[in-house]
């Protein structure tokens, strides 16, 4: 069977022999993967053409609501997905962390894009800036999407996960995708990519696959393309230096296996929970998906005293991971991906081996419950212990992908550090301790050298999602060794595939280009209150100046009986006067309170609620005698899809709001949120 790439719009099986995959628990043959005879210039034009502009012409929240269709669709074929994931040695388990934890990646990007950008083709990014004396001449910056092709290469270990994590972002900025898994495990990608497909929710060419190699791909990459890559240090560093690269200045987002740590704390003792968190956490990570993971703990960095207790601890728990086929009932730790990966993974223990005693596994005779060790790809979980890990450089470089840890003694906090420190850069490193003040000084010690760190304690520990998650709202990725990348993170992965640009004009063309009000516009004054208007009718920059407020004393006694507030500058005339506004003032509530009363039309209308407050400043006090007067600007308008249980459709309005007084002072300013009927159903 030949394991197929879909490209330039039709799956093609390859026109070679390929390289034969096999399962990884019976040694049986799945298929071959096989890319040649593929036109990659094709590829990448197609991308661009079809799958670019159809991707461009959509909004973000459009692409976004895409994207959630895309999840729940591939959520009802997970069964389909967790077979195919068996034969790459995972358990059910490790298949969940790959499958339904890609699947949610998707739907957490899909909710933070609808939550935190706008529902616009393109971005606008931070505040006005005011670069002239009169603001007649102001900036700001904009996101649009890369007219290009993101090119994801991925490593064998998540032939889901690290497909979709990576995707997710890339279509909602607008940019579509081209994806290569590792060989060993292209079959699954393939199934997945498979359904996303037939599925027909994502326009044509947002989505290729290239099973196999990338051939000459490289060589018609541009400047509008962006390429990332998860994997060995060295492959990376050879893509990452290729000419084109060079040339066209294409980003390039490496992430690298790295020599991640995980600290016990000077002060936890066995009697302790956080004791057993950390021989949990540490096992886990060995077994979990045989070892196979970018984040796995290869390094446990623990205190002298406690040496022998740990490695009793973590032996007892590795005798309890029994390793065989995952469809056998009992067996919690499958295989390594592949016989290559084996024959990789031994060369690095015999190397670490040299500097360091192997107290547990470590054998090539070992028990298999429900296969054959030697026709399957097995590896035993294996324990090293290094007795000078400060002077010996193997455990701080030699990496074993596979089921292996090293453990290393410290003597102080600062040893503890640079141990942490010798792994040159890594994806992530955790901490369990008790002791926040330990947990400051090694946080803030090793936080330069690492993407992520965990601190764990028992407080946490019930909710927590442990050492080896990456989640869709934090970075995942690392300096040094583990690549110098950055992927996730909520919406800043989106932006990693937008070209940010600064825009510089009057306030009035600001406006008009990034569709958000920005102070000093020209002002459109209109005859009908812009609270009587509907979603559709009103316009960026509808402005409406309200009527003179005069505030007494009456007021400000009132307001402070109402909500409780009797706070001296309010009431106690003597206070004041010694106090910085020198005088007795209003709350600053009821200005804006008073704003809301002079600027709302009370009659039923489009606009159905306040939706929200945001961003208040309270710049000069008011006295009384002050006489304040509104200005309300319709700044932004967000379009919102209706569901199935709202009556009527409806969008966002965002107004920017400018309270001033007799001078004409800013006394306040603030934006309110206003939910509005769209005449559309």
């Amino acid at each position: 069977m030949k394991i197929e790439s879909y490209v330039n719009g039709v799956w093609t099986p390859g026109q070679g022999e390929g390289v034969e995959v096999r399962n990884a628990i019976s040694g049986d043959p799945i298929g071959t993967v096989d890319s040649s005879g593929i036109d990659f210039a094709g590829v990448l034009r197609h991308g661009r053409e079809a799958g670019g502009k159809a991707l461009r012409a959509l909004t973000i929240h459009e692409r976004a609501n895409r994207l959630k269709a895309l999840a729940k669709h591939l959520l009802e074929k997970k069964e389909k997905f967790y077979q195919i994931s068996a034969m790459t040695g995972a358990t059910r388990g490790d298949s969940w962390v790959d499958i339904e934890g890609g699947i949610g990646t998707v739907f957490a990007y899909s909710g933070i894009a609808r939550r935190e950008l706008p529902n616009e083709s393109f971005c606008v990014e931070g505040e006005v800036e005011r670069l002239s004396a009169q603001g007649t001449f102001v900036g700001r910056h904009i996101l649009v999407p890369k007219e290009g092709v993101s090119v994801h290469i991925n490593a064998f270990n998540l032939p889901c996960w690290g497909m979709l994590e990576k995707i997710a972002p890339s279509l909602i900025a607008g940019m579509p995708v081209v994806v290569k898994p590792a060989t060993v495990s292209a079959y699954l990608t393939e199934a997945m990519v498979r359904e996303i497909i037939d599925s027909a929710i994502l326009p044509e060419g947002s989505v290729q696959l290239i099973c196999g190699s990338v051939g000459d791909l490289f060589e018609y990459l541009t400047e509008q393309d962006a390429v990332t890559f998860t994997g060995s240090a060295s492959t990376g560093r050879m893509l990452k230096s290729h000419p084109k690269i060079l040339q066209n200045s294409i980003p390039f987002n490496m992430e690298a296996d790295s020599l991640n740590c995980s600290i016990l704390g000077a002060e936890v003792t066995p009697d302790m929970a956080e004791f057993d968190l950390f021989i949990k956490g540490v096992a886990q990570e060995m077994t979990v998906k045989a070892g196979q993971k970018c984040t796995a703990i290869r390094r446990a960095i623990v205190p002298r005293n406690q040496i022998d207790a740990v490695a009793a601890a973590l032996k007892a728990r590795l005798d309890k991971a029994v390793m065989g086929d995952p469809a056998v009932k009992g067996v919690r730790m499958g295989s390594l991906v592949g016989k290559d990966q084996c024959a990789d993974v031994w060369e690095s223990v015999e190397k670490l081996a040299r500097s360091c005693d192997i107290i547990h596994g470590g054998s090539r005779e070992f028990d298999v419950v429900g296969a054959d060790p030697q026709k399957g790809a097995f590896f035993p979980a294996t324990l090293l212990y290094c007795d000078h890990p400060l002077v010996s450089e193997a455990p701080h470089s030699v990496e074993a992908f596979g089921p292996v840890s090293t453990l290393m003694p410290y003597d102080n906090t600062e040893e503890a550090i640079e141990l942490a420190k010798l792994g040159r850069g890594s994806l992530v490193g955790s901490l369990v301790t008790a002791d926040d003040e330990e947990a400051a000084r090694i946080v803030l010690g090793t936080a330069a050298y690492h993407g992520r760190i965990l601190v764990l304690n028992n407080d946490c520990a019930a909710e927590s999602t442990g050492h080896g998650s990456p989640l869709a709202p934090l970075v995942h990725g690392g300096p040094g060794r583990a690549g110098g990348g950055e992927e996730l993170g909520g919406s800043r992965a989106i932006k990693h595939y937008m070209q940010r640009t600064a825009i510089q004009g009057s306030p009035t063309t600001l406006t008009a280009i990034t569709h958000q009000y920005t102070v000093g516009s020209r002002p459109i004054i209109e005859p009908v209150h812009p609270f009587r208007k509907y979603f559709e009718d009103l316009q960026i920059g509808e402005t409406l100046i309200t009527h003179r407020r005069t505030v007494t004393e009456a007021d400000i006694v009132n307001f402070g009986c109402i909500s409780g507030d009797h706070f001296y500058a309010h009431f106690d005339d003597i206070a004041a006067k010694d106090s910085l506004f020198g005088k007795r003032v209003a709350h600053g509530y009821f200005v804006i309170s008073a704003a809301a009363g002079m600027f709302v039309d009370p009659a039923p209308g489009p606009v159905l609620a306040n939706y929200g407050l945001e961003n208040l400043r309270f710049i000069e006090p008011v006295g009384i005698g002050d006489t304040i007067r509104v200005r309300l600007t319709a700044k932004q308008k967000i379009h919102k899809e209706k569901r199935p249980d709202e009556d009527k459709a409806t969008g966002i309005v965002v107004w920017d709001v400018e309270v001033s007084n007799q001078n004409d002072d800013p006394v306040a300013v603030y934006n309110i949120l206003t939910l509005v009927e769209r005449r559309e159903g």
